[in-house]
């Protein structure tokens, strides 16, 4: 808004009386502003005092001689210059600013590790398109929500590994979700421990006050070298809070669809004691979800829990703009006094 004359030394600009100008700018003192209308009419009742009160020569000419003359406007020249000062003055008087304020905002952060299981039975589609894609958007709305979190990925089926270590690159983390398929691991079944194991060494040597794992899986333990309860246990040593999810329906599910377009349906089971044992180890909370819905419901209520404290600090510099106006003011109390002292100040009055 006042991109090319925001300096105060360059008062001699008429986009300082600009109306977006004046309404762009904050005012300290904006009571003198409401004095502003009551100038005419101070004006108006100083005429007509001095209008009754003024000496009066009077003379008598014939009606033909008495003409109107431009010259007898001039008169009003000084009350006008006049106006205009007291306007500036009330303007300056309410000083106008302009205000940068600057927000700088940090926290200590959490570590959080997603664990995503990967297996062919995240396939399933009792969730749209299928158990795995509906896991993959929820992670992404919940990394969306994170302020200066460090965030990793890992991923599991009958083996696991680490996608993505902690970051605060969240581009970097969505590009890697948006790459997981079944095939980033060959082995097939499902290897909770293993996960755990992987998670937890990538964790161990964080300095953050909080950590944070975060295990969705749909099965049984089936594949690994070491028993989630194990890798629980180890987790709760470094001191890693545990959330568990189990994702989907048991009992007959829809899983693809037959040679002639007919849904096809698999008996779906899940180790729900386990998962609570290690969520109860690691002092987190189990969930279980069955849609879309609650999915996502289960990773905001982990997005408050798991909040932290978001510091800010607040930096603002202020300038004044009551020197233009002032200065404005003075140019026009000069001119008035010059005109006071010319002609101008003693045109005759009919």
């Amino acid at each position: 808004m006042l991109d090319e004359f925001l300096e105060v030394s360059n008062w001699f600009n008429i986009e300082w009386f600009n109306p977006e100008t004046l309404r762009s700018f904050d005012w300290e003192y904006p009571v003198w502003l409401y004095l502003i209308p009551l100038i005419p009419l101070l004006l108006v009742i100083r005429w007509l005092i001095y209008y009754k009160f003024r000496q009066k020569l009077p003379s008598a000419f014939p009606d033909d001689q008495l003409k109107w003359q431009v010259s007898s406007l001039l008169r009003f020249i000084p009350p006008g210059l006049m106006l205009i000062v007291m306007t500036l003055l009330l303007t300056a008087l309410a000083r106008p600013q302009k205000t940068n304020e600057e927000v700088e905002q940090w926290s200590e952060g959490i570590d959080i590790m997603l664990i995503i299981d990967i297996s062919q039975s995240m396939q399933i589609e009792d969730f749209k398109p299928n158990r795995l894609e509906a896991a993959k958007e929820v992670g992404r709305k919940f990394i969306k929500g994170r302020f200066q979190d460090r965030i990793g990925l890992v991923i599991f089926s009958g083996d696991a590994y680490s996608l993505a270590p902690l970051t605060t690159d969240y581009d970097l983390l969505f590009t890697y979700i948006d790459d997981i398929s079944f095939e980033n691991i060959e082995n097939r079944g499902t290897a909770i421990g293993s996960a755990l194991a992987v998670a937890t060494n990538r964790m161990r040597e964080s300095d953050s006050k909080s950590k944070v794992l975060i295990l969705l899986s749909d099965g049984d333990n089936t594949a690994g070298n070491i028993d989630p309860i194990t890798a629980a246990e180890l987790a709760s040593a470094f001191e890693i809070k545990m959330y568990t999810i189990g994702i989907g329906k048991e009992g007959q599910v829809p899983w693809g669809k037959d040679l002639f377009g007919r849904t096809n349906y698999v008996q779906s089971s899940l180790d729900e004691t386990t998962l609570r044992q290690i969520a109860d180890i690691g002092d987190g909370k189990f969930y279980r979800v069955s849609n879309e819905q609650a999915l996502e419901q289960v990773f905001q209520e982990i997005d408050e829990y798991e909040k932290v404290e978001i510091k800010e600090s607040r930096f603002s510099n202020t300038t004044d703009f009551y020197t233009v106006y002032l200065t404005w003011g003075v140019l026009f109390l000069l001119i008035w006094l010059l005109t006071k002292s010319t002609f101008v100040n003693n045109i005759l009055e009919d």
